[in-house]
Parts: C-alpha cells; structure tokens; sequence
C-alpha cells in the first residue's frame, strides 16, 4: 500500500507531539508519507510543525509535514482526518469548570452543564469542518477525538459523514490491567459498555494470542489482587468497586459522589487553569530547536495512549494491516443496545477493518447501569438538538434531562449562566 496522507485540524494544540510521537513509533503500522497540520493559530501551528519534523526525523521516518490555515485546502487528498478542537480554548474550558458549580453543580468539560456549554459551541464548528471534508474529500474517514466525543460523533453520523468517534477511556484500561497482570496489552481484551465517558468494564478476557478466539476471564482475579490500586486510581471507595464487580470509569465518579466532587472542585480549583499553566511551559519547550523527542511534561497534558489508539484504529479503516481488529470506539448503535434508540452513540467494542465499523453484540446490560445509560442517551439527544437549532428553551430542556440536574430551579439558573458565559460562541444566543 502507498504512503498515506493523514490532516489533524487542531494540529495547533500541545498535545500534538504526542500523536506525532505515536505515528513516528508505529509507522509500520501506519504509513504516513503526509501529516497536514490545519489551525488557524499560525504561530502555534508553526511552532508544532517544527517540532513534528525534529521528532520524525529524530526516529527516522521520512514523513513530510506540512501546515494549512484553511481546512479545504489541508484535507485535499488526505486518507483520514483528525479532528482534535476546542472552541474557546481552555479560557471556556476554564468557565465550563467554574459556573456550574456556583449552582452546586458538578464543573466539567464533558459532563453536567459544563459539557452542554462545551458541545453547544463544538457541533456547529465541527460540522461546517466536516462539510467542508465532504465537498473536497469525501472518501476520507473523519476520526473524532473532539469532547463531547459521543454528542459530536452522533452530529457527525446523523448528517451522513463518515465519521467514528475515539476516546482513551479504554486503551487507558487496557494498559493498566496488562501491567497488573504482567502481561502484553494486545493480549487484554475488554468486556466494555455504555457512552463516551459513561462506561463500565464488565469484564477483562486474556487472550493465548492476539485476536486469538477464547481467552479466559480475569477481571475476577484483578479485582482480588489489585482492587486497591484500581479504586484509588478511580478515587472510588475500594467496597464499592468489589461489591459491584465492575470497573467503572472514572468520569463515574461525578455521578456516584456528585456532591462530594462539588466540595473538592469549589477548593481545588479548576483542571483548566492547570492545563492551561502545562500548555505555557511545553510551548516554550517547543521553541527549543534541539528538542526531538515528546517532552515527559506532555504526559501531564492528558490522552495517555491516545496516539496508539488513533494508529490502530486509522491503520484499521484504511487497511493497511489487511486484518479485521477489535477496538473500542463511538459508533451508532444500531440495535447492539436494545434499550437505546438506533441512531445513538455507543462506546463498545467494534470490528474495524477497511469495510467500516460494526459494533459487537453486547450480553444484556444490567439495569444499574442501563438506567444511568438510558438517562444520558436522553439527555444527548435533547444537547444535539439544542446545539443544531439553538433556543433557550432546548437548553434548558436537555439541562432538565440531564441525571445531574433534573431539578427547574436548578436548570434555570444554569441556563440562564451557561448563555451568559458563551454569548460569543453562541449566534443564537
């Protein structure tokens, strides 16, 4: 198979090292002749292209890295497009994290009011890159890493785009079981089920060999041996974790402690300050022309093992390995849940080879867990219609849906604040 050529819109961020680090590592996994950075930051845009080329040429890939400011131009021939944004910056991340939580809210970037201020300003901006891919491009596969990876991915697949959605939830899993258990990460697989960060690992099989049939169930034995580690790496009580016999992720937590998360964030103060203090010192680590490899501080930034999961699951849709893989990735539903509308988005294992994506079928989700999913499922699908036809009323409606809301007097004065702090990302508004 040719070189492919990949495009990144948002190739401006910090964290784009760590995908170049990735794609310079696995490139016989994935060979990349062409990676097209597009923002429209040029002095950033440039600043990362610069250290993109070092860390290529530092591990011998013979990759050309190029730059675009305009989206059209930069996804002109590309195999596959990488959509990694954020609207507003982590100065709205950092309003998403505060407001909410003057209300007695939950305050984050993905969940509870905060991520419904997030997707209100993404959707749009998302689909007009994405109409933009289909008029000059439109055999690429659009991969989605953008948050709300589920809410953005649904926006993506309802408008007809060929397009899947990514999250490191599960790779993150993956690695960190294999560790405990001393074994090859590719010989973990993953019983994982529910919504882009509303998921649970109902089992872990070990495999005899990579994609080999069978395996045998080891969560069990994980849970008695490292249940400790596990739990506080989730900042859940140890007690909770055994007598369920799952793995919950850790954006579960704002769910099941709600009230003590509001306590803790009202004095920590929020994750996109400290980003944003991260992104500063590796922008200047950046500029050091003989840095050639990612820095460790990248690491601190988040999206650990991110640049993996996007290789694989790239390598997979453009068949360059000829094989069908197992992945965990943000897909329609299309039944698979049967408690769920077809048209909402999951986050379960799926084969992925050069024909698409087909999610797995699941063993019936049990009802603790489908309530909970049920209830979010709702609440996406009242944000997607808030963020496509706009409306106060939308707004207000999905906040009322929303598990961590639920309450009038509460959703409106969230409404009321969530326009208040987005009116420029907002035309409606």
């Amino acid at each position: 198979m040719s070189a492919l050529k990949l495009a990144i819109v948002g190739g401006g961020s910090t964290y784009t090292p760590e995908l170049i680090d990735g794609f310079a590592r696995l490139r016989d996994t994935l060979p990349i002749g062409e990676l097209v950075l597009i923002d429209p930051a040029v002095e950033r845009l440039e600043l990362i292209a610069a250290l993109a080329r070092r860390i290529f040429a530092k591990q011998g890939h013979g990759a050309v890295v190029s730059t675009a400011t305009d989206v059209a131009a930069g996804v002109q021939g590309a195999d596959a497009v990488l959509l990694q944004l954020r609207v507003g910056g982590q100065a709205a991340r950092n309003q998403d994290e505060t407001w909410p939580l003057e209300c007695g809210c939950v305050g984050q970037e993905t969940t509870g009011a905060g991520g419904l201020a997030k997707a209100l300003r993404t959707v749009p901006v998302v689909l007009d890159i994405a109409e933009q891919v289909r008029r000059t491009n439109p055999d690429a596969w659009i991969v989605d890493f953008t948050n709300p990876v589920g809410i953005v991915t649904r926006a993506l697949q309802t408008a007809g785009h060929k397009a899947v959605g990514l999250c490191n939830v599960a790779i993150g899993f993956q690695r960190k079981f294999a560790a405990h258990l001393g074994v090859d990460p590719e010989l973990v697989r993953l019983d994982h089920v529910g919504l882009n960060h509303l998921t649970w690992e109902r089992g872990v099989t070990l495999l005899d060999a990579p994609d080999a049939p069978g395996g045998r169930e080891v969560l069990p034995q994980l849970l008695a041996e490292h249940g400790a580690a596990i739990a506080a790496d989730l900042h859940l009580p140890e007690p909770v974790i055994r007598r369920l016999g799952v793995v919950p992720s850790y954006y579960l937590r704002y769910f099941y402690q709600h009230d003590l998360v509001v306590e803790e964030l009202k004095v920590k103060g929020s994750r996109a300050a400290e980003v944003a203090a991260i992104e500063r010192q590796l922008l200047e680590m950046y500029a050091d022309p003989a840095l050639d490899t990612k820095p460790e501080l990248l690491g601190k930034r988040g999206g650990a093992f991110y640049s993996e999961a996007a290789v694989q699951l790239i390598a997979s849709l453009l068949g360059t390995d000829g094989r069908t893989t197992v992945q965990v990735v943000n897909t329609r539903n299309d039944g698979v849940l049967p408690f769920l509308p077809d048209d909402a988005v999951i986050e379960v294992p799926a084969e992925v080879d050069a024909t698409g994506v087909r999610p797995l079928p699941q063993r019936p989700v049990e009802p603790l867990y489908a309530g909970l999913i049920a209830n979010v499922t709702a609440y996406e699908h009242l944000a997607l219609d808030a963020a496509l036809r706009g409306g106060r009323d939308r707004v207000f409606d999905a906040l009322l849906a929303h598990p961590l809301v639920g309450q009038l007097d509460l959703a409106e004065q969230l409404t009321d604040r969530l326009l208040a702090h987005n009116r420029d990302h907002l035309g409606w508004a």
